[in-house]
């Protein structure tokens, strides 16, 4: 019997290569494509002996190329933190725009059903509380963070055209702040910036007075319903996060409680368009998945810390990559 096929990208990335885990581990052949601006190779070279893995070094805001049929594709390519897209923003909107443009043109030639990637950040800077997926959102589309806000926000309305004009098969899952081994350190985000910023002994930095929220999942849990969004047979947007909210004050506190840091936290000015609130509300995923997130944040975070304890010295002190030989 031969094993379904799913063409995975970004897959060198945080998320990209815990889908491939779970999709090896389900007895897919699993193809991973990748061009590692923002990805790592170390993430995915555990599956490289593997018979039922390949990977193409390709960026898929070019033509996409792969033989043979394909099942499903599930597209995970693109910056994710502000780190990274505020220094690449055209191809940040190259990968949300072209990108999804590409995969979707393949799942139509394949037949396949294909899920993409959308975030929070379709939402804004939030005026409802929780988040739900019949809202528009708030974005500023000339502000800082329009690229990576805009591209995905494309990227749903052009896989919704897809769907209702090619009859595609589309799913199209609205990712929450999600954490777990793999992260990068220095990718800007907040929990691995305060875990890195323990680590090093330095202080750590809360921007603003604080007060602003975010829900954190941990990377099973998020993984587990996407996996379950993509066999279902729903195909407008479903919230996945965990709608445990936390202050990022309160968030930092606990943070030099875990790591045991004399280190205190410090204040800087709030960027601009950086979001008040962030809470999902997953009524839907309940419904239509049976998902809720299981890993309570205490043991989640404290999973990631050992991860990143565990990493080479030299990489607590890493820079970010600066991107200069790429056109733009």
């Amino acid at each position: 019997m031969s094993r379904k096929r799913v063409l995975i990208t970004g897959a060198a990335g945080f998320l990209g290569s815990h889908l491939c885990d779970r999709f090896i581990a389900e007895g897919f052949h699993v193809i991973a494509m990748d061009n590692l601006i923002t990805g790592d190779l170390r993430n995915i070279e555990h599956l490289f002996s593997l018979e039922q893995f390949e990977f193409y070094h390709h960026d898929v805001s070019k033509f996409i190329h792969v033989p043979g049929e394909l099942d499903y594709i599930l597209h995970f390519a693109s910056p994710a933190s502000p780190i990274d897209y505020l220094k690449i923003p055209i191809q940040t909107l190259k990968v949300g725009a072209l990108g999804t443009h590409n995969c979707l043109g393949l799942a139509k030639a394949k037949n396949a059903r294909i899920l993409v990637a959308s975030t929070s950040e379709v939402y804004g800077d939030p005026l409802i509380h929780p988040q739900t997926e019949d809202y528009w959102g708030n974005v500023n589309p000339v502000g800082p963070r329009g690229v990576y806000d805009e591209a995905k926000r494309f990227m749903e309305s052009i896989t919704m055209a897809y769907h209702t004009f090619h009859k595609v098969e589309t799913r199209i899952v609205r990712i929450f702040n999600t954490y777990g081994p793999r992260m990068r350190l220095n990718d800007g985000r907040a929990l691995p910036a305060f875990i890195g910023q323990a680590l090093r002994g330095e202080d750590l930095t809360v921007f603003g007075d604080g007060s602003q929220t975010r829900s954190f999942c941990y990377v099973d849990d998020l993984i587990e319903g996407i996996y379950r969004l993509l066999m279902s047979d729903y195909s407008q947007p479903v919230n996945v996060g965990n709608p445990d909210e936390i202050s990022l004050r309160d968030f930092a506190e606990e943070i030099i409680k875990l790591t045991g840091t004399s280190q205190k936290v410090i204040y800087k000015p709030l960027p601009l368009d950086d979001p008040k609130q962030r809470k999902p509300d997953i009524s839907k995923a309940r419904a239509l998945l049976n998902w809720e997130p299981k890993v309570s944040r205490s043991e989640g975070v404290r999973i990631t810390y050992e991860y990143f304890k565990s990493l080479p010295h030299e990489e607590l002190f890493k820079q970010p990559k600066e991107f200069k030989s790429l056109h733009q």
